[in-house]
């Protein structure tokens, strides 16, 4: 796995990230959501200094996966990616199924 150099920009500060090919994706998606976190800290209270705003933010995000978390566990929300496989599997083992038949 070959890591690679990506820019970013999070409050109009510039970051240099490294990842695989793979997560590049993802860590973009994340560097989104955290960008768009801070600048809804900044400009919704007093809060000034970028560290400040990134705590604020961080407990903001972390908030909102505790409560993801605490709803899976209890039935009230479901992994979209595990049931997409899930689907995928069964419906490439009925397909096989219904193939056996059709030969008959």
């Amino acid at each position: 796995m070959t890591a690679k150099q990506i820019e970013v920009s999070i409050l109009g500060q510039s970051y240099r990230l490294s990842c695989s090919p793979e997560t590049e994706g993802a860590l973009r998606e994340a560097v989104t959501r955290v960008d768009a976190e801070m600048t809804k800290v900044r400009s919704a209270s007093n809060v000034r200094g970028t560290d400040r705003i990134a705590v604020m933010a961080a407990l903001s995000l972390a908030g909102e996966l505790l409560k993801l978390q605490d709803s899976v566990r209890h039935g009230e929300a479901f992994p979209a990616e595990e049931i997409r496989r899930t689907m995928h599997s069964t419906n490439e083992q009925l397909g096989a199924v219904i193939a056996q038949y059709e030969t008959h």
